[in-house]
């Protein structure tokens, strides 16, 4: 039984170390793709961790469970687990992480059908902002042009995705800072990035309590415009795509001393197109690749430790 407390116990340290490591690192603005499948890795191994750590005392509780987890085992493997050691303690811990588990999942489908509530009402504000021609299908082209008196440009995600901008965006934007923009909403729709962002709302909506969740939303909002940025400035160039920012939101106060929460990011985001700092060497970036990837295998590695070594 002490896996299980070990696995509750390893969720709750990669939860408290793994957004502090991130927090002082000086690279992820460097590298913001790497960054996102970083903190994926990191909310994922919580995750595994707690479920794990909920299967195991779920087995120490009942033997229905037991039976079905531990059916193709030798007796041996199962000894070795010491399933009965935290006594009636496991069924309270286990309906506990299963709570958990289903409150996660609701929050996960409230957050899906609000996004397609607000998808389905967006869509029916912009066939009022601009109705079909005649003979023309609903959502048959990918780019819409709305008139607007403020420069804006925005995907508009679902199982036609949609890139929407404004004529004043058309007449702000010249040439490649258009095609630019248009390739930074290109880059959040090729990566599906609403999903992201949508299992991170989930999340901290679920456990507003929870840093690491609070902190994993906050840097998805940020991670994805880098990630959009830099697949945008691999085909125009940093100096470009920096001057389309400033183009769309110079008329909302973003660059003043006082920005509007929606826009506080614009800022930093110009500044780090023009400073340019050097990206990580390729074996940095493939061995933070590899690490990232075997936070998730540790809790694996704690839940069969027990097992392989009684087979051995």
């Amino acid at each position: 039984m002490w896996v299980s407390l070990a696995l509750l116990a390893l969720g709750v340290l990669i939860a408290v170390v793994a957004p502090r490591l991130l927090a002082r690192a000086d690279w992820p603005e460097r590298e913001p793709i790497v960054a996102l499948w970083v903190w994926q890795c990191a909310v994922a191994a919580v995750l595994l961790s707690f479920a794990l750590s909920m299967t195991f005392s779920a087995a120490a509780a009942w033997q229905a469970v037991r039976g079905r987890v531990f059916a193709p085992v030798p007796a041996a493997v199962v000894e070795a687990y010491a399933l009965g050691a935290l006594g009636p303690w496991a069924g309270t811990l286990a309906v506990l992480l299963a709570c958990g588990g289903l409150w996660t999942g609701a929050m996960l489908t409230r957050e899906v059908r609000g996004a397609w509530t607000r998808r389905r009402r967006q869509r029916a504000e912009l066939l009022v902002r601009a109705p079909l021609l005649p003979g023309e299908e609903t959502g048959t082209g990918p780019l819409v042009l709305l008139e607007g008196d403020r420069p804006g440009a925005w995907w508009l995600p679902g199982a036609r995705p949609q890139l929407l901008i404004t004529t004043a965006a058309l007449r702000r934007l010249k040439g490649r800072q258009l095609d630019a923009v248009l390739a930074h909403e290109q880059g959040h729709a090729r990566a599906r990035h609403d999903w992201l962002l949508h299992c991170a709302a989930a999340l901290a909506e679920g456990f507003p309590r929870v840093p690491v969740f609070a902190a994993f939303r906050a840097e998805m909002h940020r991670l994805v415009e880098l990630a959009a940025d830099d697949s945008a400035s691999k085909r125009f160039g940093r100096l470009t795509i920096a001057l389309a920012l400033v183009g769309l939101n110079e008329d909302r106060g973003v660059f003043g001393p006082c920005p509007t929460p929606h826009h506080t990011h614009v800022p930093q985001r110009v500044n780090r197109l023009l400073t340019a700092a050097p990206r990580l060497t390729p074996g940095r970036r493939l061995r933070l690749t590899a690490a990232a990837a075997l936070v998730p295998a540790a809790p694996l590695l704690v839940a069969l430790a027990p097992g392989l070594s009684a087979l051995t």
